[in-house]
């Protein structure tokens, strides 16, 4: 196992231990007008790693995580709309989507090539990286929204 695989590990499960439990409610719900949801953050998380699992592999992007990979950007880093409603971010749907871009990015994670860590592509915040610091994006990425799903979870209004 390498660093990058140990510490996206840690920082993937306990955010998905976070999301455990949570209805379509909880997860769709909003602090406030434009605050993304627990929802959106997830399939947000869930869409880098669909871009930066296929950069790594240098593979397309697969027809049923085109969408999700939308997410890495759309509605939240830019003034787009969210590629998925609220009706469409189930829990099943959100834990279905972390299933499938585990399969795309935990190769590259478990095994972090010389070709893997020196091929470049364009991070979500739009600087060009290389394979190297998608992989350091990839390990510390969950942790930051794990931090924001505990604070709407632990805000008040959140539903019960």
């Amino acid at each position: 196992m390498s660093d990058f695989h140990a510490a996206w590990s840690l920082s993937r499960g306990r955010y998905l231990a976070e999301l455990d439990g949570l209805n379509q409610e909880q997860l769709n719900w909003r602090l406030y007008p434009g605050c993304l949801s627990i929802a959106e953050a997830a399939i947000h998380v869930a869409g880098v790693e669909a871009r930066f699992g296929s950069a790594l592999e240098g593979v397309e992007i697969p027809a049923d995580l085109v969408r999700v990979a939308q997410a890495a950007t759309e509605g939240v880093v830019n003034d787009n709309p969210f590629p998925f409603t609220s009706d469409e971010m189930t829990p099943e749907f959100v834990l279905g989507v972390f299933q499938a871009t585990k399969q795309l990015v935990e190769p590259a994670l478990l095994d972090p090539t010389a070709a893997r860590r020196e091929v470049t592509m364009v991070s979500a915040l739009g600087p060009v990286i290389t394979g190297e610091g998608a992989m350091a994006r990839l390990a510390f990425h969950p942790a930051y929204h794990q931090g924001q799903a505990y604070q709407l979870k632990n805000a008040p209004g959140f539903p019960a």
